[in-house]
């Protein structure tokens, strides 16, 4: 079996985005229910919050980035 995209590249602390846009992230857990999904959590306000993403949909991003 081989390593994938969520294995190499994402570890517990990353600073993430959707490749699409929105906020940045954290990386909560890289191997969230399979090695294909990252459970990743971000602020909404005051609000934290938590979701899933596919390993694929996500890029780097510096938390000194500005959020549009």
């Amino acid at each position: 079996m081989t390593k994938n995209k969520a294995n190499q590249e994402y570890k517990t602390g990353d600073t993430v985005k959707l490749i699409s846009g929105g906020p940045i992230m954290t990386v909560e857990d890289p191997h969230y229910l399979s090695d294909r999904n990252v459970l990743c959590q971000w602020f909404a306000g005051k609000k934290l919050e938590h979701g899933e993403f596919s390993a694929d949909s996500l890029i780097r991003a510096s938390v000194d980035e500005k959020e549009k």
